[in-house]
């Protein structure tokens, strides 16, 4: 697995932890990279990507949650699965906002959605990034 891969999830697993415990996700992500020790060689570092992505998602958290509400299709963000609902803020954050092809973006999202959610996650993810997608221009004009 190639590292930014091994980052996104790394970062999905901090947004998916701090959704599951009630918590701010930037005192998650700082819990997770103050409890790592750099001398212990057993401990894996909280990779930077992995950090730049949650604060990505917290950053545009409301439009991102706005855009699912709107472009989803019979769900609510609230009635998503919870995997489903982070892995599209994550898939979100990085289609609008990140650094990387929009393509990839869109396929680490439906990747991560096939590796750790239901066999119908995968088609719903790519469905609604697809359609962030197509309205991108619009969506951060």
């Amino acid at each position: 697995m190639a590292a930014r891969s091994k980052a996104r999830k790394r970062a999905l697993d901090v947004l998916f932890e701090a959704e599951q415990r009630a918590m701010a996700p930037l005192d998650l992500l700082a819990q997770r990279m103050a409890s790592t020790n750099p001398s212990d060689p057993g401990a894996t570092p909280m990779p930077q990507y992995a950090a730049d992505l949650v604060e990505l998602v917290v950053e545009h958290l409301p439009r991102i949650d706005e855009l699912l509400a709107t472009y989803s299709q019979g769900w609510t963000v609230e009635r998503m699965p919870d995997v489903d609902r982070c892995v599209l803020r994550l898939g979100t954050a990085e289609l609008l906002w990140g650094d990387v092809p929009e393509a990839v973006a869109v396929d680490e999202a439906v990747e991560l959605a096939r590796t750790l959610s239901t066999d119908e996650s995968p088609v719903f993810v790519n469905g609604v990034l697809g359609r962030l997608l197509g309205m991108k221009p619009a969506l951060i004009a």
